[in-house]
């Protein structure tokens, strides 16, 4: 049976014209045809692939949802001991290192913090920042460690701490009146200015005994300029202590001495107008005032009474 021919309508003529198929025209029918087909059977792979998952990838989604709840999870509980680890290095170097006087840590060497957003991390990524995460916190848990070591080993020492820290006067004046003057700006008795005075006298007839005031060891015991004869004792733990202007030194260098042991005898020798001793008190090399130093052998109420003594402005005797 023979094909029926084909025509189609020309505007410009108004007529009919009859189609002529040629292969030309069948190969490209063929071809539009195909690529069409490849097109949509593609197209609906993936919309199927998309809606209807095979077994497989809902396995492996289900895992990676698994997994990333879980790094989830992880990374708040590290947040919320990183946090934890904050507030104890806070106390610790605003509480427990204060009350031993021991230096607080560097944050530098605690580690900075290390905080990032988990949000669509690769599996990679995740694993990355929790193990960073985790190395973090475990250093800052290692320095806290040994920060509480330290402060342990200082707790056991606070016993021998508290015979060495200098706490009586240096010498007997249980009524206070061998108070002359105190800590801070006074009148010069040579040079008629005002300057600094950095420690304590007080007044005593030559030959009075001179104590130590706190358990240590004599580090220097001789003449200084300014201060005649003259005995330093240290005591350990940032301390020392200095006795001027005596008559006689009763200590040695290298020598140790307990709190209450005579060192040397009150006189008048070097830069001083009448018998009395200077006392000074040093923490890391830093002056103190003596009057925060006398709490064994004061009760309240003449412990306040030498601080009102100390505070007197007048002539020096040094």
């Amino acid at each position: 049976m023979a094909r029926k021919a084909k025509y189609h309508f020309n505007k410009e003529t108004l007529s009919f014209e009859k189609i002529e198929t040629t292969i030309s025209h069948i190969i490209k029918l063929i071809g539009i045809h195909t690529f069409t087909s490849i097109f949509f059977g593609i197209l609906i792979f993936f919309v199927i692939a998309r809606l209807f998952p095979t077994p497989l990838e809902k396995s492996l989604r289900k895992e990676n949802a698994v997994l990333t709840n879980n790094y989830e999870m992880l990374d708040k509980r590290v947040d919320e001991m990183g946090k934890v680890i904050s507030d104890m290095t806070h106390r610790d170097n605003n509480l427990y290192r204060v009350i031993f006087q021991a230096d607080p840590i560097e944050r530098n060497s605690r580690n900075a913090d290390f905080y990032e957003n988990i949000g669509n991390m690769s599996n990679s990524q995740l694993m990355n920042t929790a193990i960073s995460k985790t190395n973090d916190l475990a250093k800052k848990i290692y320095m806290q460690s040994k920060s509480y070591d330290e402060l342990f080993t200082l707790s056991k020492k606070q016993e021998e701490k508290l015979l060495c820290i200098p706490a009586i006067q240096p010498i007997m004046n249980k009524d206070l009146s061998r108070m002359a003057s105190g800590f801070g700006y006074r009148n010069d008795p040579i040079y008629h200015v005002t300057r600094f005075h950095a420690g304590m006298d007080f007044t005593a007839s030559t030959g009075t005994e001179i104590y130590a005031t706190g358990n240590g060891t004599v580090s220097f015991a001789g003449w200084r300029q300014g201060y005649g004869n003259c005995v330093v004792i240290n005591h350990g733990f940032g301390y020392e202590t200095l006795y001027g202007h005596q008559s006689k030194i009763l200590a040695r260098e290298g020598q140790k001495v307990t709190r209450g042991d005579i060192i040397g005898l009150v006189g008048s020798t070097g830069k001083s107008t009448a018998p009395h001793l200077h006392y000074e008190v040093h923490f890391k090399g830093a002056v103190q005032n003596p009057a925060n130093y006398y709490f064994v052998d004061l009760t309240p109420a003449e412990y306040d009474k030498m601080i009102e003594l100390s505070q007197n402005s007048g002539q020096v005797f040094d």
